[in-house]
């Protein structure tokens, strides 16, 4: 079990503090369960109410500081991720995103970066389904960075993005 005032990652929500852990008094729910009021970061309008025991959608703490600081170190040598037939694209995507793996991740962003420059190169646009997936995955790793590093979202953005450029 988490503790209050930590970050965790829910699901396909991304970052997310944990506010107060508490039994709910709604009709309907077991008022004994106990479950985790969750604000996503960046979104201070918005509250995840989550089950403690909920099995359904995954929960983890948010990289340590030296983990994120690994991870940054490793872009180099973080390739592109495998999509076996354009059909299946955005479900690969959607699949890597929903891992929560922050290595898959960064491979999705180098996959979409590299299919935007030869896409350019060959005077096409980046399609909307790929814009879409880059802007979310950006989001959500650079976000979790951000809190793992105690920096800002548009530091780590711009770090993030020069590592990209400079492995390719």
């Amino acid at each position: 079990m988490f503790k209050k005032d930590t970050y965790v990652v829910y699901g396909m929500n991304g970052p997310c503090k944990i506010v107060n852990i508490t039994c709910l008094n709604i009709p309907g729910c077991d008022r004994k369960r106990k479950y985790y009021v969750l604000q996503p970061a960046g979104s201070s309008g918005s509250t995840i109410y989550s089950p403690v025991d909920n099995e359904k959608v995954g929960i983890r703490a948010v990289m340590s500081k030296k983990e994120a600081q690994a991870l940054l170190d490793d872009v180099a040598g973080i390739g592109e991720i495998e999509v076996t037939s354009e059909k299946f694209r955005e479900e690969t995507y959607k699949e890597v995103l929903r891992s929560g793996d922050c290595r898959r991740v960064v491979a999705l962003i180098r996959t979409l970066m590299g299919r935007r420059r030869r896409r350019i190169a060959q005077g096409r646009k980046i399609t909307s389904v790929d814009e879409r997936y880059l802007g979310e995955a950006m989001a959500r790793l650079t976000s979790e960075l951000s809190i793992a590093l105690g920096e800002g979202r548009e530091e780590i953005t711009a770090t993030l993005t020069d590592l990209l450029h400079a492995s390719v």
